[in-house]
């Protein structure tokens, strides 16, 4: 068994509100293995982008804590790669000057950083493109362009916030397909969130499904599907009778022991 590369421990997290505190997430363990994909689902407001900004440092938990390679990570900046649904290209820069833009704040010198992004940009599908301006590009290469941005920032776990979810179903597929190949290249670890369940499904090792009042997750599902993963075996009863699990689970309610925290 691979070991554990982000560990997610007994994380709680109630926020304060007008009305009394609002408990987001209860109890949340998570294991992620070293250079796995697993995706996390449920409901909105089950606290998916919660936990990431908890995995991300910009939020500390009111319990439990985060650690990689078994290090304390809570509270820490800088530890993870995190891609939101934007693609949060400066329209002023280059496409090229866009993806080495993490190298940069980290004080990898320009040369240098062009050198090592130029030649991603050749083998993930944006050659030709080097120089154009982000009002030039289709949202599939703004999408790959910002993949590639969080890559090159040498984390080795990578937060993905539903990076495909205002695509065209057409792009989104094909953007999957890249994704894979990029992991596959990369062997980064990859906790990727989004509504979609067959997306889930296709990229993952382990599918978390999460329920809400407060965000738990209440199922780990094991994809043990092959890889290199074929489009084809969406249309298998094995894929099917995955799907129709992870369905089955979204619409179970919150048990009437756990109610927001008053």
């Amino acid at each position: 068994m691979a070991s554990t590369k982000l560990l997610i421990d007994d994380v709680s997290m109630r926020f304060a509100t007008p009305a009394g505190a609002f408990h987001a997430l209860d109890h949340i363990d998570l294991a992620v293995p070293r250079a796995s994909f697993v995706s996390l689902i449920g409901p909105s407001g089950c606290g998916k982008s919660t936990i990431f900004n908890i995995v991300a440092g910009l939020e500390e938990p009111s319990e439990g804590r985060v650690l990689i390679d078994g290090v304390d990570a809570t509270g820490a900046i800088g530890r993870v790669g995190y891609m939101l649904q934007k693609d949060l290209l400066l329209p002023w820069r280059t496409l090229t000057d866009n993806i080495i833009l993490g190298m940069e704040i980290k004080g990898v010198k320009l040369a240098e950083a062009r050198a090592r992004a130029l030649p991603l940009l050749r083998r993930y599908g944006l050659a030709g493109f080097e120089n154009a301006y982000p009002r030039a590009l289709s949202g599939g290469m703004r999408q790959r362009a910002a993949l590639l941005r969080t890559l090159l920032l040498d984390t080795d776990v990578i937060l993905l916030d539903e990076p495909f979810g205002a695509l065209d179903a057409q792009t989104r597929l094909r953007m999957q397909e890249w994704l894979l190949k990029l992991w596959e290249d990369f062997g980064k670890t990859v906790v990727f969130v989004t509504h979609d369940v067959e997306e889930a499904i296709f990229l993952s090792d382990e599918v978390h499904v999460m329920g809400t009042r407060p965000g738990r997750i209440i199922a780990t599902i094991p994809v043990a599907l092959p890889r290199p993963r074929l489009r084809a075996c969406t249309a298998t009863p094995d894929f099917m009778a995955l799907k129709e699990r992870c369905l089955g689970l979204l619409h179970i309610e919150a048990p009437a022991d756990i109610e927001d925290a008053a």
